[in-house]
């Protein structure tokens, strides 16, 4: 028998209905992943469910008794409550019991010779006892443990993203009948997500989550349904399943498109015959064709997809970072330990690890946002830096999308093209309307979306990434890592999104905890299985160190805004080669360099084609050794111009 049953359930804001006499029901224990894009209807379909919110028309049967516990975007006020407390509200009565203990035994005045205090304390603990409260006090205990939650905090201090981290607590320690989660990897570090997927396994409700977590749906979906147009449709098994069913029903769709519109130009091309075919013509195919039209009329097509686009990329020095033996500690905690890097251009560098394990600050070191404590850093030569932060610090809630993004500006030019600033903004799915409203009234995703447009609307050449994929949709997410793996320049991405990290980092930085980062060439799934369950867990005092600052809602980590960042970067220190002339031969070859590495890295990149191949190593072996050869000549001289390149900047500046 099914928890809840939806049936024929209509809801309709502005022209087209959100929820057009959709059907669903979800049985115990299923494990259901709820797909669709941003501000598809997504939310309002949990708001039905939950009873929050009631549909035009159609019916809701729910099994009684049924409890119902949800995971939401919006965060409820919850006035000068403590971490605990808030969670411990999922717990309903017991609950209170809980809070009440802990108040008396974390308090700075709690007084165990206190005759009175004592009392009262045994009291609680009695009725603890009496309603079978110690499993949840271990419950809670374990969310906040898993969560890395600070239980003593005020729940209104903490950010946007904490406060959700707390809620998502709640709602798992309700063990409810049905559990609706709505974006639950938002803010976790991947060892909570890993967390989280293991905790479905046990978890003896049914869930129904909205992610765009490809790893996430993966591992953890039985059944896909997706809203689309104001359709629910459903699609047994996993998400690589749902991938090629949904291929093949576009075509039919289109397919079926492609008919209909060819009977309905036919019939109007009939009566539109003159006074011979009205003579003749039958009534009922009149009807049939008013019938037609009608049918067209509500025939919802796909909606355009975000073609959003990035601004020609200025061409930076040769080498952008070079890192040597750097040390970084905060109170005692070694945070980066002897670690060295060369980030050269066109390198897509991953940081992960879990929160709080050291990824911002060696951010902040490679960018020389902060010195390090040991070593040295150089940056290269002109560079443009753009940089997402994942706390939005680069747009202003109060103003518009378009007052943020355009700046004064009436037209954006990308690569050679000039377009107006409303016309930009549409490429990332922003309507005439929305673009006037501001930004605090807009979902996260369309935050997120406005976030890349003001980035892409400056040049740049090394960009910096902070949680990007946070809150976009899947057909997003798919264009951003397109445009990321064609990003002529320099990428440091910092991502708990595994699949995104995979499709767009060439090679990734894994923080194993006490300083040690090691290089791995590849995404997430270059990192051994050994390193990864064998990384020892972060050191809290670690935790409270770095973790402080964007746990606290006012952070003082500030967004490098790409408005702000239009000059270049200071030159490093020349060597004493730098006392030469820049004369006209070498400014020639200067400017043949770049074209010179172009075409090497097109041949590179056949050679590297080439010999991925399975059936490369079959050939002659005499051809594989050519082969090879070739590629490490082309390999020395690309790095034999690089240097060449590096050398002629600093003479030249």
């Amino acid at each position: 028998m099914p928890l809840i049953q939806l049936e024929n359930i209509s809801l309709t804001f502005g022209e087209f209905p959100l929820l057009d006499k959709i059907n669903l029901q979800i049985e115990p224990k299923e494990r259901i992943f709820l797909i669709g894009r941003n501000g598809a209807g997504k939310s309002c379909l949990f708001k039905i469910i939950r009873g929050a919110l009631d549909a035009d028309s159609g019916k809701i049967h729910r099994e009684s008794g049924l409890k119902i516990a949800e995971l939401t975007q919006t965060v409820p006020a919850c006035d000068s409550a403590s971490v605990y407390d808030v969670v411990a509200d999922g717990i309903q009565e017991v609950g209170l019991l809980l809070k009440e203990y802990h108040k008396l035994t974390q308090s700075p005045d709690a007084d165990f010779s206190d005759e009175k205090w004592l009392k009262k304390l045994e009291t609680v603990q009695r009725e603890l006892e009496a309603k079978h409260g110690w499993r949840y006090h271990q419950l809670i205990e374990t969310m906040l443990t898993r969560l890395e939650l600070p239980g003593d905090k005020n729940f209104e201090n903490l950010s946007g993203g904490w406060q959700r981290r707390v809620l998502l607590a709640q709602a798992l320690v309700s063990e409810p009948d049905i559990l609706l989660l709505d974006e639950p990897t938002n803010h976790l570090d991947l060892e909570a997500i890993e967390w989280l997927e293991d905790y479905f396994d046990q978890f003896s409700g049914a869930v129904l989550c909205i992610t765009h977590d490809r790893t996430f749906l993966r591992k953890c979906s039985k059944r896909i349904i997706e809203l689309d147009r104001g359709n629910l449709s459903s699609w047994p098994g996993n998400y690589d399943k749902y991938l090629s069913d949904k291929e093949h029903r576009l075509e039919v769709e289109a397919e079926h498109a492609k008919l209909f519109d060819v009977k309905l130009a036919k019939e109007e091309v009939w009566i539109r015959q003159g006074i011979k075919a009205r003579r003749t013509r039958n009534e009922g195919r009149v009807r049939a064709l008013i019938k037609l039209r009608e049918e067209r009329k509500q025939r919802r097509e796909l909606e355009d997809k975000p073609k959003f686009t990035i601004k020609d990329t200025p061409v930076s020095g040769a080498l952008v970072v070079d890192a040597e033996n750097i040390a970084y500690s905060i109170n005692h905690h070694r945070l980066i330990d002897d670690f060295s890097i060369k980030i050269l251009r066109g390198d897509k560098i991953a940081l992960v690890g879990p929160n709080g394990v050291g990824k911002s600050t060696l951010l902040k070191v490679l960018l020389g946002e902060l010195p390090p404590q040991k070593g040295t850093v150089k940056l290269g030569t002109n560079l443009q830096i753009g940089y997402f932060d994942q706390l939005r610090t680069g747009i202003n809630p109060e103003l518009s999308a378009i007052e943020n993004v355009a700046g004064g500006r009436e037209t954006i030019t990308l690569n050679g093209v000039e377009k107006h600033i409303i016309s930009y903004l549409s490429d990332f799915l922003f309507t005439p309307e929305r673009i006037k409203r501001p930004v605090k009234f807009l979902s996260g995703g369309e935050a997120n979306r406005l976030l890349l447009a003001k980035l892409f609307s400056f040049p740049t050449n090394l960009l910096v990434l902070d949680e990007p994929t946070n809150d976009l949709d899947i057909e997003s997410l798919e264009l951003l890592e397109d445009i990321l793996v064609e990003y002529r320049g320099t990428l440091l991405l910092v991502s708990h999104d595994r699949t995104f990290v995979d499709n767009v980092a060439t090679s990734t930085l894994y923080f194993r905890g006490e300083g040690k980062i090691t290089e791995y060439v590849g995404g997430y799934s270059a990192i051994p299985k050994a390193v990864l369950l064998n990384t020892k867990k972060v050191d809290e005092s670690a935790k409270k160190n770095e973790s402080t600052q964007k746990i606290e809602s006012g952070s003082k980590d500030q967004a490098i805004d790409p408005q702000q960042n239009q000059k270049s970067s200071p030159a490093p220190t020349t060597s004493s080669s730098s006392a030469t002339t820049f004369t006209s031969k070498m400014k020639r070859e200067l400017e043949e360099i770049p074209g010179k590495i172009a075409s090497l890295e097109i041949e590179l990149h056949k050679l590297q084609n080439e010999m991925a191949e399975g059936s490369f190593y079959s050939k002659d072996p005499s051809y594989i050794k050519t082969t090879q050869e070739n590629f490490q000549k082309i390999e020395k001289t690309l790095r034999e111009l690089y240097s060449r390149w590096e050398e002629l900047e600093q003479l030249k500046n």
